[in-house]
């Protein structure tokens, strides 16, 4: 991993990687007992997670699943989802949105990780408030 480009989002140590073909692809890692982004929908990108260790709590269209090492799931364009880690173990996940494009929304609102407390400040309220008041600019529809 190319530490340099990790960053802390919203309590997730989150590290692009670079691609040749039209998707943006991440490797995460939520430690134990972190809440996932706010339900949201995506118009235009598609959505994978891939759950390299430990397990995740899904929800997509209202239904809730626990997907777990190995395990995978796909979220389509128009779709509500979210995810958190309600284990008391860190959990480490691939995360791919094709087309290109939402890996901005990680540069943007994410923390470099070599900042002192940057899990803390990921979450501090002035980060939340401006993810939720920009969100739609990354094709992320936020539906609480």
């Amino acid at each position: 991993m190319n530490s340099t480009k990790t960053k802390w989002v919203l309590g997730h140590k989150v590290t692009p990687h670079e691609t040749t073909g039209d998707y943006d692809l991440m490797v995460a890692e939520t430690p134990a007992r972190v809440q996932g982004p706010p339900p949201h929908l995506h118009n235009s990108f598609k959505e994978s997670f891939l759950i390299i260790e430990g397990e995740m709590e899904f929800m997509v269209n209202g239904d809730t699943m626990v997907v777990k090492a190995g395990e995978s799931v796909d979220v389509p364009p128009k779709t509500l989802h979210t995810f958190s880690n309600k284990s008391d173990r860190p959990c480490k996940w691939i995360n791919i949105h094709s087309p290109k494009g939402f890996r901005d929304f990680f540069e943007q609102m994410g923390i470099p990780e070599n900042e002192e407390n940057a899990s803390d400040k990921s979450l501090a309220p002035e980060i939340i408030n401006k993810v939720i008041t920009t969100a739609a600019e990354f094709d992320m529809i936020i539906r609480i």
